[in-house]
């Protein structure tokens, strides 16, 4: 499974991608605003150490709008995935783009049926928010059990790409039932090393170490 890391912090990318943590990168508006740096700019520092996918979301309504932009965006990096939402306008966007050879990332999906969709339209990516879900009750991996079931049935390509991830379960969940990417915000990314038993085993060697070395000094 890949991991995109869901953020526009350019600091936070390249610490993950010393790690060899990032295999792409997703952001939005919300994101870009909250990193407090030009749409533009950001963009295309990203995709200046970044080979994997990058990608910048659509702001316009309409289908037309939505190219315009595509078409701008394009030409920010080598990798540049659009980034629509889930609409009929958004759908004529995946299939025009898709027909062109132009990399897409079906956003804000919330059901199977809206799943299947973005597949049948030629989306490269689609992103069902699991966290959104479990806000409300629901249990956010279902769907993405009916999504790899839909999607192995008929043979779609369309990658499933796990978004709205809040914790190291989610990601694990999401790896055992195959979904083909995850992207995840970096804080959770780094809740994954996390484990009791390693602090322990860690401090323990430490302190071995120490006294190992005390006593060589000593002898």
């Amino acid at each position: 499974m890949q991991f995109f890391i869901d953020t526009a912090d350019v600091s936070a990318i390249k610490q993950a991608n010393e790690m060899g943590l990032v295999d792409g990168v997703t952001t939005n508006p919300s994101l870009i605003k909250k990193a407090g740096q030009d749409h533009e700019e950001t963009i295309r520092e990203i995709a200046s150490f970044i080979d994997g996918p990058i990608s910048v979301e659509t702001l316009s309504e309409d289908a037309e709008g939505m190219l315009k932009e595509a078409d701008e965006y394009i030409n920010w990096g080598k990798n540049i995935v659009i980034k629509v939402v889930m609409t009929p306008e958004g759908m004529k966007v995946v299939k025009e783009l898709s027909s062109r050879g132009i990399q897409t990332n079906v956003t804000v999906t919330f059901s199977a049926a809206q799943a299947l969709i973005a597949a049948k339209a030629g989306a490269t990516y689609v992103s069902p928010f699991v966290g959104r879900l479990d806000d409300i009750g629901h249990y956010g991996m279902e769907l993405i059990e009916q999504m790899r079931a839909i999607f192995d049935n008929y043979g779609f390509s369309t990658k499933i790409l796990v978004a709205s991830v809040r914790n190291p379960i989610h990601l694990l969940d999401s790896a055992l039932i195959g979904a083909d990417v995850a992207t995840v915000p970096p804080a959770t990314l780094m809740q994954l090393f996390n484990h009791p038993l390693t602090d322990k085993g860690i401090a323990a060697f430490l302190n071995d170490a120490k006294q190992w070395k005390k006593g060589a000094k000593v002898g």
